[in-house]
C-alpha cells in the first residue's frame, strides 16, 4: 500500500468519525469541533492527493491554506453563535 492510499484513508476515516459525531451529539460545542474534525479529513485527503503529483501542485496546497483559514474564521463565528444562544436560553 502507497503513503498516499494510507493517508487518504485516514482522511476518510477522520472524516466519517466526525460524521457520525455531528449526527449523535446534541451539545453545540461537540457538533462545531465534529465539524472541524470533518475539515481536517478533507484537508489531509487533499494534501494527500496534492503530494502524490510531481511536482506538488501549488494549487491544491493553496486551497489547503486558504480553506484552513476560513476553517478557524468560520468556527470563530460559531462559537459567537453557541455563546450567544446558551446566554439567551439562560437569560429565559
Amino acid at each position: 500500500m502507497s503513503a498516499t492510499v494510507f493517508w487518504i484513508g485516514i482522511g476518510l476515516a477522520l472524516w466519517l468519525l466526525a460524521l457520525h459525531g455531528l449526527l449523535t451529539l446534541r451539545h453545540p460545542l461537540r457538533r462545531i469541533m465534529a465539524i472541524n474534525l470533518m475539515g481536517s479529513g478533507v484537508f489531509l485527503v487533499m494534501i494527500a492527493l496534492a503530494a502524490r503529483s510531481r511536482p506538488t501542485d501549488p494549487l491544491l496546497v493553496a486551497l489547503v491554506v486558504t480553506g484552513l483559514v476560513i476553517a478557524v474564521s468560520a468556527t470563530a463565528l460559531a462559537l459567537r453563535l453557541a455563546s450567544a444562544l446558551e446566554r439567551q436560553e439562560a437569560d429565559e
